[in-house]
């Protein structure tokens, strides 16, 4: 085999872990761990550093030559992601967060996945999710598609499972899906999904091979943003759906979204705001899901 065929083989086979860090130091040493510990041989670990003010670049420089790290200004984890995709050798690019951890045969096991089928162009795992205590708080599943993936995420959001510490895509896919959108403020992960779902199929391993560490306060404290993020992905990603779907499937996923963020406003004692947001999923509402919608608003007003 000539030198450059074969060089081009090992890039193909290769994954480059993205690993974003930003104040991470309590952390990240466990993700690199978890990433270093895979039972797939071909990989890069670029481990971006987006501007650390703590030990970060110090736990990162011990690493050596195990790892290839990168430092940028504080740009945010779309900006970190961006930059280690443009900087990955590999043919495969899997994503992991700093505070999250993988088990040892999840890279294996997905790049079985895309080579089995080339119809695949990204995939990810059930995924455990744990408190920072190591307490189980359930279980990410796969998702159930009533037909494809993107109307799905149109429906649910959160569909695939592990999203940003769990997919694995094929490299030359973000040629044509373009990178992560860094005005997204939140949610930039399921804006990507929804990006490669309409240009290829998707997978899901049902083995739980990631492992997310959540903080039960993140939702609520981060609320507002999130909101504000999926009208944003709502709105920008309506032109992906075939023509048909624009008009009364759109209106439908649009106010089962409002119905789900007005759910979690009630939980944070936010009534007046999931009423209005209630009402208005009710005005967007198809039959199929004025139910729904009028006994989460009546939950509401009775002060449940």
């Amino acid at each position: 085999m000539p030198a450059h065929t074969a060089t081009k083989t090992a890039s193909n086979e290769m994954v480059s872990v993205v690993i974003p860090a930003y104040n991470a130091a309590g952390w990240v040493a466990r993700a690199i761990d978890s990433a270093l510990a895979q039972t797939y041989p071909h990989r890069e670990i670029l481990v971006v550093d987006d501007g650390s003010s703590d030990a970060t670049p110090r736990i990162l420089q011990g690493y050596g030559d195990a790892i290839r790290s990168l430092r940028q200004p504080n740009g945010g984890l779309s900006c970190a992601r961006n930059l280690g995709i443009q900087q990955a050798r590999g043919g495969f690019v899997a994503f992991l967060d700093a505070d999250d951890y993988w088990l040892p045969e999840k890279l294996e096991r997905q790049v079985e996945c895309l080579r089995a089928d080339a119809r695949i162009g990204f995939c990810s795992t059930r995924t455990r999710v744990v408190s920072p205590e190591g307490e189980s708080m359930g279980s990410w599943d796969c998702p159930v598609r009533e037909s494809t993936l993107l109307h799905t995420l149109f429906l649910r959001h959160a569909s695939v499972a592990g999203s940003g510490s769990s997919v694995l895509v094929r490299r030359e896919l973000f040629e044509r899906a373009g990178l992560f959108d860094s005005e997204l403020r939140s949610l930039e992960d399921i804006d990507m999904w929804m990006r490669l779902a309409a240009l290829t199929d998707y997978a899901c391993i049902d083995q739980p091979l990631t492992v997310i560490v959540k903080s039960p306060a993140s939702m609520s404290g981060n609320l507002d943003v999130m909101r504000s993020s999926a009208l944003q992905i709502m709105h920008k990603n309506r032109a992906l759906l075939p023509a048909a779907d624009r008009g009364r499937f759109w209106q439908a996923a649009y106010a089962g979204m409002l119905a789900d963020y007005a759910k979690w406003e009630i939980r944070a004692g936010r009534r007046p705001a999931a009423i209005r947001h209630l009402l208005e999923a009710f005005l967007r509402a198809p039959l199929a899901r004025w139910k729904l919608t009028l006994g989460i608003l009546y939950d509401a007003l009775r002060g449940k």
